[in-house]
């Protein structure tokens, strides 16, 4: 029988393409590694809504300690404080849009500010995206020395209050921040005139009532806790649906009466607006596996705080029902800044 020539050598050119085939994947698989190479050397930035100290600050870096083991690359944490998170917010919105960047802020950024100011240099359903809670914290009640030492209930405070209007001033660490708006709604549903005393974040707030410069203070319990211990400041309530493992002598406001006062603080990220769903959600598996480790839970515990973590969808729903309830206390209180 006769064979073709192609018949003939067939057998080598599949060898060759066989071999070419192996070449081309090779070639991939090294362009892929070099990318992901590249990936680990560039630094995951974490866009910092309060300053050196803070809070927040303290959650962004102790999730950044973390968060390495997870990506395969290192993280710098930026902070970037004022205007109510607007300056953190315009430099996510200017970061690329490869996921290499997050932010980690208050979730009043998207849950009350768009109702509190007039003007926002930012659309929380445009320029936010969602990736996952942090941590979670509750608001703590606090008279210090300007108070006097038998009004140790909360009932005992309203008693007083309404006995001396002109001395009720209380602090908040700023207009619109939820312990302002704990503040007001317990005062309003009491029908007893106040003074709010808006500050620039906690520490001025506390160092004035350890001064008897106001005569009670909102804060997250964990700048309160230390205080309190010492007994230069007696912590009244605690906002949590039960008593605070971080505080278990204070009763609740629930326990106090008052079931309507159960507010957390808390801390979420968030991605640029046009980073891509598929990076959103891989950035979401890492944070949540950083958040799970135990190392996280102990520097949190520190602060009063308790690591929470979500799914993009999660967190989502969860800031939809906040502005659900937020915009109308913000009405009913006349909160509001031009």
């Amino acid at each position: 029988m006769k064979h073709s020539i192609h018949e003939e050598h067939a057998p080598e050119r599949r060898r060759f393409l066989r071999a070419g085939a192996g070449g081309l994947a090779t070639l991939a698989a090294l362009s892929f590694d070099r990318r992901a190479d590249a990936a680990r050397s560039n630094p995951m930035h974490i866009l910092c809504s309060g300053p050196a100290g803070s809070i927040p600050d303290l959650v962004a870096r102790a999730v950044g300690d973390q968060l390495p083991i997870s990506l395969g690359q290192r993280v710098v944490v930026d902070n970037r404080p004022g205007a109510a998170g607007q300056i953190s917010v315009s430099a996510l919105k200017a970061a690329p849009a490869d996921g290499s960047t997050v932010l980690l802020a208050q979730g009043a950024i998207a849950t009350v500010y768009p109702y509190l100011y007039a003007k926002l240099a930012y659309d929380p359903a445009v320029d936010l995206q969602p990736v996952s809670l942090a941590s979670e914290m509750l608001l703590g009640l606090g008279v210090g020395p300007a108070v006097p030492t038998e009004v140790t209930t909360l009932a005992d405070f309203i008693a007083w209050i309404r006995k001396h209007p002109g001395d009720a001033n209380v602090g908040s660490p700023g207009t619109g921040t939820l312990p302002h708006l704990l503040e007001a709604m317990l005062f309003r549903e009491e029908g007893v005139a106040w003074q709010h005393v808006a500050y620039s974040g906690g520490p001025p707030a506390v160092t004035d009532l350890l001064g008897g410069r106001i005569a009670a203070l909102a804060l997250p319990e964990g700048l309160l806790r230390q205080h309190h211990a010492t007994r230069r400041v007696r912590v009244l309530a605690t906002s949590g649906p039960a008593r605070s493992a971080y505080l278990p002598e204070v009763p609740s406001f629930v326990e106090q009466g008052r079931p309507d006062l159960v507010v957390k603080e808390w801390f979420a990220f968030f991605a640029s607006g046009r980073v891509s769903k598929a990076t959103v959600e891989a950035t979401s598996s890492a944070l949540r596996e950083a958040i799970a480790r135990p190392e996280l839970s102990a520097a949190f515990a520190q602060a009063g705080m308790t690591p929470a973590s979500s799914s993009p969808s999660m967190l989502s729903a969860r800031i939809a029902g906040e502005q659900r309830y937020w915009q109308p206390v913000l009405q009913a209180n006349d909160i509001h800044t031009d």
